[in-house]
């Protein structure tokens, strides 16, 4: 088959945790040339993952990118996350890729897993190939991995090779188009044999299966096969590179990466089939143009680099000191695992249309947006969103002198990680980290000690209770007060009362023939507003009604203050007449999860006293459900780590305030006496 000339393309490996991405990726740069051997995760010897927090957890928490060659064509590999937890920066990295290899283990039961990732990358139309990884482990057949494969995958997927077996062992593979046969040898390159007798009546069946597969996009394919004649082998593989390249089908391969066993079959394939960057750039909708433009797929802050716009190059072309909006580029770079290299010292005067470069200290650009000349960012319609937080942290530099490095710290990480956020609690006074799950959070508050030298305290984030009133009360309040020359006078009467659930509060002056000047009423109201921000259960009163009925005043003594403190005694004296009770909120979440979990999901939510308030057929997922329920705020804290733990990972929920609930009993004293120990701490 001859070779296609055209520019580097870029490849993403992406999949569940534990399916050995970073194993193969390994693997296909060592076969590639461009390192002299494999490193190993556990040894933390990889040519990625090399920060603290990767290697301390031994998986990849962040891209890692490297530049190679195969067979004479330009390549950019990227290792992504695996973990759900850092799902939104894998999808960025698929984005912008040319073909995404989805690396799985070759366990029916773990089916479930891909279907995150099958689905986005059927929505989004990338090209992608399916790896089934550690193969020489694996208990099942492979045809019933693609059965199991097959029920949560959009498209139509097509194996590329059957394995040769010995027993229980995969030894070798048997290529469905060339209907070639090659044998494994660990680390070494596989060696051409004889079709076994015993798998050609699999290989005839499995590449009948193929060719039919691909005949349902081409006519001339179809009408051979209608005739009994064989298609040419030239005619197959260059159907096969369209279908993947319009992402009509989805080729399996199959091997171990830890023994480099399939890896060189699966170069071969990116090779011939992945399409090349202007199939991508139109995805993206980039304009066609010799102009400069450029995706920046991940933003990182490095100590002494600052800020670097890892982007993907789509026209045009880039180079050391050149000019974008009005600018002298800092920096130009390309990246290979940790190490940060400047284009020039890698033998390239220029960055050109298809490469994977890191831009420097261009501030103003977020990940997500298309860069052109003029140097602004222009929002991509169709880039993933970040999922609505799950996890949440409350935390505080544990010097308060470094209050404004961990606010500007924050920043910083959320630039780099659009699905972290902040937020104040103004009923609580804590500072809140939002994320995708405990790992995650973690290593967030660990770079802030690694990257910008801020040392965090965290706690679990207090949960925003409330307190109301179950009756009403009449109170006197009068402040008075000789403190020589003009002293403090002043005299309220109240009426309090409760109101609807969810009516907030409201104050009516109810004042007749002037018995307290109007100028001072507002001042009354405040101090009420004062006094309802924590009640006799030690937090903020909501709910309730105050009219302000009579009083009295000093002409020289009264004033705003004086009326607003008698306005909070009045409060203060009336609150506990009125049978305040503890109110806890109450959020709607609704539960996506494949129907084979669902009543494990179901008691969960009953475990953390939630009410099942509706079920039904996820919509455009075949086999999930998705589950509304009301679940108290206080149980939905970790319920992302166990929902996780359940399902494979793939569980998800979204959350929204529902409303406010009594609390009463064990439960209310229990909340009321970990506030007062909070307090007095």
């Amino acid at each position: 088959m001859a070779t296609r000339m055209i520019g580097p393309r870029t490849a993403v490996l992406v999949g569940p945790y534990t399916a050995g991405k970073t194993t193969l990726f390994e693997a296909l740069l060592h076969m590639s040339g461009a390192i002299p051997r494999k490193g190993a995760v556990a040894a933390g010897t990889c040519v990625g993952d090399g920060g603290p927090e990767a290697r301390a957890r031994q998986t990849t928490i962040e891209p890692n990118l490297a530049h190679t060659t195969y067979l004479g064509d330009a390549w950019t590999l990227i290792d992504a996350p695996g973990s759900v937890e850092l799902s939104l920066d894998a999808q960025a990295c698929a984005m912008i890729a040319d073909i995404v290899v989805l690396v799985a283990e070759g366990d029916p039961d773990r089916a479930v897993a891909l279907a995150p990732w099958l689905r986005f990358l059927d929505a989004q139309r990338i090209p992608h190939v399916v790896f089934v990884n550690k193969m020489d482990k694996a208990a099942h057949r492979l045809r019933d991995v693609l059965a199991a494969f097959q029920l949560v995958a959009p498209k139509k997927l097509v194996l590329r090779e059957v394995p040769i077996r010995e027993g229980d062992q995969v030894v070798g593979y048997v290529d469905l188009v060339s209907e070639r046969a090659w044998r494994f040898r660990p680390n070494q390159k596989s060696d051409l044999v004889e079709l076994p007798d015993s798998t050609l009546p699999r290989e005839r069946e499995a590449r009948q299966e193929l060719l039919e597969a691909i005949a349902d996009f081409d006519d001339a394919i179809l009408e051979q096969l209608l005739e009994d004649r064989a298609p040419a082998t030239s005619e197959i593989y260059a159907q096969l590179a369209k279908d993947v390249a319009e992402e009509t089908l989805v080729p399996v391969f199959f091997g171990s990466a830890e023994n480099s066993n399939g890896v060189r079959r699966l170069w071969k394939a990116l090779r011939h089939e992945a399409p090349d960057a202007s199939r991508a750039a139109a995805r993206l909708a980039v304009p066609d143009s010799d102009e400069l433009s450029a995706t920046v797929f991940k933003t990182l802050h490095q100590p002494h680099a600052g800020k670097l716009s890892l982007a993907r190059l789509w026209c045009g072309k880039a180079s050391e000191g050149m000019s974008i909006g009005g600018r002298r580029l800092a920096g130009l770079y390309r990246v290979f695992g940790s190490e940060l290299r400047k284009l020039s010292e890698t033998g390239a005067s220029e960055a050109v249309a298809g490469d994977v470069i890191a831009l420097a200290r261009l501030d103003e650009l977020l990940t997500g947006q298309r860069i052109g000349l003029d140097g602004k960012g222009v929002e991509i319609a169709n880039w993933p969103l970040a999922p609505q937080p799950t996890y949440t942290l409350a935390l505080q530099p544990a010097d308060r002198k470094d209050e404004v490095k961990l606010t500007a710290g924050l920043h910083k990480l959320i630039d780099e990680d659009p699905s972290l956020s902040i937020s104040h609690d103004g009923d609580t006074g804590q500072l809140l980290l939002h994320g995708q799950g405990d790992i995650h959070l973690a290593i967030a508050v660990e770079r802030m000690k690694s990257r910008f030298n801020v040392a965090v305290v965290t706690a679990p984030p207090r949960v925003g209770y409330k307190e109301t009133i179950r009756k009403p009360a009449k109170q006197h309040a009068r402040h008075k007060r000789q403190t020589g020359g003009h002293g403090q006078f002043g005299d309220v009467h109240v009426e309090v009362r409760p109101q609807p659930r969810g009516a907030g509060y409201a104050f009516e002056n109810k004042v007749v023939g002037g018995a307290i000047p109007k100028n001072y009423i507002p001042a009354v109201d405040v101090g009420i507003r004062d006094a309802l921000a924590k009640g006799p259960l030690g937090f903020p009163v909501v709910d309730v009604a105050v009219a302000l009925v009579d009083g009295t005043y000093h002409a020289v003594d009264s004033s705003d203050q004086a009326f607003r403190t008698t306005g909070w005694l009045a409060m203060q004296e009336a609150l506990p007449k009125c049978e305040p009770v503890l109110l806890e909120p109450i959020l709607e979440l609704k539960i996506q999860v494949p129907n084979g979990f669902t009543a494990k999901v179901h008691g969960i939510v009953s475990a953390r006293r939630g009410q099942i308030v509706g079920l039904a057929a996820r919509d455009g997922w075949p086999g999930w459900d998705e589950m509304c329920c009301r679940l108290p705020a206080s149980e939905t804290l970790d319920l992302a780590t166990e929902l996780r733990s359940a399902t494979l990972g793939v569980g998800t929920f979204t959350t929204r305030f529902d409303h406010l609930q009594e609390v009463t009993g064990k439960l209310a004293d229990r909340i009321v006496e970990e506030r007062k120990r909070a307090i007095a701490a």
